[in-house]
């Protein structure tokens, strides 16, 4: 079933206008009140408010999508205005209006939906001189009764105040802007300035500086609200914001840090929010977003970007989020606790990803250009479950309703019709050691690894999100399948059992008490590539409460992933247990079959295979046990709601329950295991008669707590190494992940420091040994030239 929703982004509503907003008489600016009108348009400034119109109502770019979506639009903009009250008390009755309200940003995201509507062209509202009376009441009434003004406490969750409500009441100007008295648009913007004085600072607390997706937010607020003031030198403020000119450049958010952990991006690709989060699947594009839009808006005004400032924002779409999309869709184990968020699927976020890359293309040029068309179209063409050019339900679940507008499918439609070519689907293996993350990109499937570590939290659960979260991070293994492209987005989340997520090894009984962003104690996770198609990740496992300890490793290559674990023990009583795979189904079917037989598939029931060499789930691919472990297999029906996972004030997911068809294939490990072990294939896509066919093609070479290896078909060795150790003929000093073989002739040796605490790891083979230097490598891999 298509998605039926999208996420509304700053940068993918849009629509044209010609005329910039009045400037505020009593704006911020004296200089900019004393020179009046024409000096603040030789600065730019009414360029800008006319681009940022854009951003929210479009280039009025007819298209049948265009005309489709703007219905749907209308439909949602229509429920907003009629059921709003403007003769008194709250707009909304389910909106109570009072200090720190919860509200607050839901009440202005109506008011935006109703706003937008009626400034783009074509919109059921689109200049309706009673709606704009009515918006206009509306902002008074919001004004005055301090949900929103200079005289506003700030209660609550500092962001409402700093740059949720801003954006919103930015894009309720942009659009009918022209239509307000001047003194009414610079009182609208006071509680702007006083809530963004300083973009490179929180106003409710001076000592933390601004960093990544905050900062450019909070920058971009700083420009348009300046421009729509006349105010040139909040909007110098905002710019020099993005490089953090005040700071000497110590948190700009292009700048690359070259260490483990730490907001923004990083030399190696990563992007981390809040310190140990991976978030290229949501903050990083929140962050893209705005930069995309900041360079859109000041195009051709004596505010645009430096071209080496632009530059680095073109190629961190190639470098950090590209190599996490598959069919359009962001990759789980980047999304952090926004896999709660029914309005934030990985589509949604991809589609912002899309959104913001093709405004990008627009300003790009030369190679740059190209490359970055060719990224959009590819993901454009691709993502069949949940296509970009249509909108069927333009609201989203939180804080709801939010719109996705037409301006992201004129934009789109205007690079499609140049028919660019789409960027080929190359194999890639990149592993990301300052997010404790690695890809592997197959021409067909992909996958990810969800790991925490000392530097990289398991999970992130704040604001009532991502309330079953608890092994998110813990090894699980996330696969996508190009007939299953809607696998994580279907309703995934809240019908999954989050005690059985594939690749992680978790205890039965109750789970832990939810933190914000719990880290385990231990360092050793990462890996080391080889090449583009093959690679080996390590994780040195312990529980939340210290009972469960393992040691796990995968082994990526062409064909699938082989995952080991050894040595896992437990003192908790309480049955252990390893998910080969929790798939959901997504009404398939799916037969099932162990060693050719059929294996039951009645709802409920469990069926335990015993001792099979390899089993095949129809639609998804093929399991190779490579040890003589029993299978447990279980079909079943699960029911939950987005609610379920989600309660937060502004996020809350909907009490609809969804109902999902699952099949889980499990290995039990008993109650108190000491030193188990499990050794598996799995073989995303892949036919009944390949998988059979696999069954002595994976040589498992060590599987210990010291030592976990491989080898491959042309006797490359990959392994992990939990300590010092001894694997056929190559022998380590400590902790490492090594690959070793031949290429083109010659010897290789490819090795990573997990732990990223060594200085340097010596490596005995061939009765050679090497010392290879890690210190300060963060996890990434060194090459080594071996001699003849």
């Amino acid at each position: 079933m298509p998605v039926n929703r999208r996420t509304a982004l700053r940068t993918t509503a849009v629509a044209a206008a010609t005329v910039a907003l009045p400037l505020a008489a009593n704006g911020p600016a004296s200089a900019a009140k004393a020179s009046g009108l024409a000096a603040a348009e030789d600065a730019g400034t009414g360029s800008i408010v006319t681009a940022y119109r854009e951003l929210q109502t479009g280039i009025h770019r007819d298209s049948a999508e265009r005309t489709a979506a703007l219905a749907n639009i209308d439909r949602v903009a229509k429920a907003n205005n009629a059921s709003m009250s403007v003769t008194g008390g709250a707009l909304w009755a389910d909106l109570p209006l009072g200090p720190g309200s919860a509200y607050t940003t839901s009440m202005y995201a109506r008011l935006r939906s109703i706003a937008v509507n009626w400034g783009t062209p074509g919109g059921a509202l689109s200049g309706d001189p009673v709606v704009l009376d009515r918006i206009k009441t509306a902002l008074e009434l919001l004004y005055t009764s301090n949900q929103y003004s200079e005289k506003t406490d700030e209660i609550g969750n500092w962001y409402t105040y700093e740059i949720g409500i801003p954006y919103y009441l930015l894009h309720t100007l942009a659009a009918v802007g022209e239509q307000l008295a001047p003194a009414d648009v610079a009182k609208y913007l006071k509680p702007v300035f006083r809530f963004n004085a300083d973009p490179n600072k929180r106003t409710n607390n001076a000592s933390i500086i601004e960093t990544g997706a905050n900062r450019a937010d909070k920058s971009l607020i700083a420009i348009v609200s300046g421009a729509m003031a006349g105010d040139t030198a909040t909007i110098t403020k905002g710019i020099e914001a993005l490089t953090d000119v005040a700071g000497g450049g110590a948190a700009s958010v292009v700048a690359k840090l070259d260490k483990a952990a730490g907001d923004g991006f990083h030399v190696d690709g990563s992007f981390i929010q809040h310190d140990s989060i991976p978030y290229s699947g949501h903050y990083g594009i929140v962050l893209l977003t705005a930069l995309a839009g900041t360079i859109h808006v000041t195009k051709g005004t004596a505010f645009a970007l430096p071209e080496e400032l632009k530059q680095k924002i073109y190629a961190t779409v190639a470098d950090t989020f590209a190599p996490f999309v598959y069919a359009g869709a962001q990759m789980e184990s980047v999304r952090g606790r926004m896999l709660s968020r029914q309005g934030e699927t990985g589509h949604d976020i991809g589609h912002q990803l899309t959104g913001a890359t093709v405004l990008l293309a627009r300003s790009a040029t030369g190679p740059v250009k190209t490359e970055l068309t060719a990224l959009a179209t590819k993901w454009l063409k691709e993502d069949t479950y949940a296509p970009y050019l249509k909108i069927p339900d333009p609201e989203r679940f939180a804080p709801g309703p939010d719109l996705v507008g037409v301006p992201g499918i004129e934009f789109a439609q205007e690079l499609l019709a140049g028919k660019p070519k789409p960027a080929p689907t190359v194999p890639t293996h990149r592993v990301f050691g300052q997010q404790d993350r690695v890809v592997h990109v197959t021409t067909t499937w992909s996958a990810s690894l969800g790991m925490g570590t000392s530097r990289i939290a398991r999970y992130e659960s704040v604001n009532q999100m991502n309330l079953h979260g608890w092994y998110t991070g813990d090894g699980v293994l996330y696969t996508f399948l190009p007939n299953a492209k809607g696998h994580y987005t279907d309703a995934y989340w809240p019908t999954v059992d989050p005690l059985l997520l594939p690749g992680a090894t978790i205890k039965t009984g109750p789970t832990p008490p939810l933190q914000d962003v719990p880290r385990t104690p231990n360092a050793y996770g990462g890996g080391v590539r080889w090449d583009a198609s093959h690679g080996a990740q390590g994780l040195d496992f312990v529980s939340f409460d210290g009972t469960l300890t393992a040691k796990k490793s995968w082994f990526f290559t062409p064909s699938g992933v082989v995952c080991l674990g050894a040595g896992i023990t437990d003192a908790s009583g309480q049955e252990v247990r390893t998910a080969i795979e929790n798939r959901n189904l997504q009404g398939a079917g799916g037969v099932l079959h162990a060693d050719l037989k059929r294996v039951s598939t009645e709802l409920g029931k469990s069926t335990v295979v015993k001792r099979p060499h390899a089993l095949h789930l129809e639609n998804v691919g093929g399991y190779v046990l490579l040890d003589n472990a029993d299978v447990v297999a279980l079909r079943e029906d699960r029911t939950a709601t987005w609610r379920d996972i989600d309660t937060g004030a502004n996020t809350k997911g909907s009490l609809e329950p969804f109902t999902r068809r699952y099949q889980k294939l499990v290995l039990s490990h008993g109650v108190k295991p000491v030193n188990a072990t499990y050794a598996y294939a799995v073989l995303p896509g892949a036919s009944l008669v390949s998988t059979m066919a696999s069954c002595l093609a994976f040589r498992v070479r060590a599987n210990t707590t010291t030592v976990q290896a491989v080898k491959l078909w042309d006797n490359t060795l990959l392994a992990n190494f939990f300590a010092a150790g001894t694997v056929d003929d190559v022998t380590v000093s400590g902790p490492a992940s090594i690959a070793f073989g031949k290429v083109d002739g010659r010897w290789k040796l490819a090795v990573a420091d997990p732990t990223q605490q060594q200085d340097s790891i010596k490596v005995t083979v061939r009765r050679k040994t090497i010392e290879v230097p890690v210190k300060n490598t963060f996890g990434a891999t060194k090459l080594v030239d071996l001699p003849r």
